[in-house]
């Protein structure tokens, strides 16, 4: 079996135990998104002092960098930015993970 088959079929989607309300806090308001979930289980981590604090701004900033919106003396700026939100990102999934993880082996 080729190795990216084999990643691909590890992969699980942690959106999963929040929209089946496996996992709830009345602070999460009814959402499953990152942004809701984070602040309850780890919230030592915010988006609030990145440049792009959400995906649909991490998007249009990509979209900008794509049509040539972006002069190019911001352009390294918005790809440092890009970065950053996407570590964030990544960061709080890992974070959530360990948390769920920690919650469960109780």
């Amino acid at each position: 079996e080729n190795a990216i088959i084999k990643v691909i079929n590890r992969i699980q989607d942690l959106w999963i135990p929040f929209r089946n309300f496996w996992f709830y806090h009345p602070d999460m308001q009814g959402s499953s998104s990152i942004k809701k979930v984070l602040p309850v289980l780890v919230p030592e981590l915010s988006y609030a002092n990145l440049e792009i604090g959400e995906g649909g701004a991490a998007m249009n900033a990509f979209l900008q960098l794509l049509q040539a919106d972006v002069y190019n003396n911001e352009k390294e700026k918005v790809l440092n930015d890009l970065k950053e939100y996407c570590k964030m990102d990544t960061l709080a999934m890992v974070k959530i993970l360990e948390k769920l993880q920690d919650i469960i082996s109780k």
